[in-house]
């Protein structure tokens, strides 16, 4: 009877376990499916090309710094390649990129582009024009931006601020520049209308890559170079194959930069990334201008005290008849093309208004304090 009690339960148990019990009130809850197993975010992910050396200080440091804002804006939705000149593209090929649709966005300035569109040059810095914080004001309060995107609309492209270098330094020389006669056959690295300017007065000038120049003076395929200012100069060694520092940089009083986007790039993405854009380059463009605003002071301290660099102000006679031709190569090629006229007017309208208020705010305080 014992061996038939213990056969009775183990079929009982058997039958037992074959039954599975409900699960418990927990057991349904971590049975659920856990919200880290949602569908993954769509991340984007777009190149930009620049026309600046890889981390260059200022200019080529401006991109890397939005492209990790967008990335930290957007929690890694979209994340921005950059691309030194010459890793995709050749550093003045960046424009036709964008347009092409070959990287999404680029990094540059406008000046470049004149032979494509004579109006950018206005969206950079003209010679004698607006300082950084007059072209601010212009392009987000005072109609600048609307015309810069219609002078890129035919392109496809759209344009954002992208930095300011501030007033840049006049250019490296290697003979003392004491009349305007000392510019004729003068080989200079200048780009846009200050380029133009120069050539009235007889000098050469030659548009190349910031890269290039240590190597073009160095050779002697040019005499004289202007680049941006003190700690871009000194990062390149051009202190070391040119001897006079000359200021101030008349032709770029307020060097804007600027930040390419391919249109339909930028209305493929969804409402909150293209805000996410548009406001990190709006951050950057500050960013630059207060970067260049110290680094500048300790670069130059170097460039003289350390380096011996002969630093040297333009004579008042050759910066007046300067500023006089600028204005004649301004107003003529600006007769020449319909859009240029255009945004010369607005341009010319907005500076000649806060140039007198000016007079008695920043210049005044400026005077004041030279005493």
């Amino acid at each position: 009877m014992r061996h038939l009690g213990s056969l009775l339960l183990a079929v009982l148990l058997i039958g037992l376990g074959g039954c599975n019990p409900a699960p418990s009130q927990t057991e349904q809850i971590s049975a659920s499916p856990h919200p880290d197993s949602a569908p993954a975010k769509e991340v984007i992910e777009w190149r930009l090309a620049t026309s600046w050396p890889k981390n260059f200080a200022g200019l080529g440091m401006a991109p890397e710094r939005f492209a990790k804002l967008v990335n930290d804006m957007s929690h890694g939705r979209l994340q921005i390649h950059v691309y030194g000149a010459g890793e995709l593209m050749p550093a003045f090929a960046v424009f036709d990129g964008v347009s092409q649709g070959k990287v999404q966005m680029a990094h540059a300035a406008s000046y470049y582009w004149k032979g494509k569109a004579p109006a950018s040059q206005f969206f950079s810095s003209i010679p004698f024009g607006m300082t950084a914080q007059e072209m601010n004001g212009w392009l987000h309060y005072g109609g600048g931006m609307a015309l810069w995107e219609e002078v890129y609309r035919p392109f496809g492209i759209i344009p954002l601020a992208g930095g300011n270098t501030g007033m840049q330094m006049g250019g490296w020389f290697n003979k003392p520049i004491n009349t305007i006669a000392d510019f004729k056959g003068l080989k200079i690295r200048m780009p846009g209308l200050g380029g133009e300017v120069l050539k009235r007065v007889g000098a050469v000038p030659v548009n190349m890559a910031g890269r290039e120049l240590y190597g073009a003076l160095q050779t002697g395929s040019i005499d004289a170079a202007e680049w941006v200012g003190p700690v871009n100069d000194l990062a390149f060694g051009l202190h070391k194959v040119a001897k006079y520092y000359y200021y101030p940089g008349w032709h770029e009083p307020g060097s804007n930069m600027e930040f390419l986007i391919n249109k339909a790039a930028f209305e493929s993405l969804p409402e909150d990334l293209q805000a996410i854009v548009k406001g990190a380059a709006r951050a950057i463009n500050q960013d630059m201008l207060d970067e260049y605003t110290t680094r500048n002071v300790t670069a130059l301290e170097t460039l003289v005290k350390d380096e011996g660099v002969v630093l040297k102000a333009f004579p008042p006679e050759v910066l007046s008849e300067l500023e006089r031709i600028s204005q004649q190569v301004i107003e003529e090629q600006a007769e020449q093309d319909p859009m240029m006229r255009k945004v010369y007017r607005a341009y010319h309208a907005y500076e000649q208004g806060v140039r007198e208020y000016h007079k008695i705010s920043e210049d005044a305080y400026s005077q004041q304090r030279q005493h």
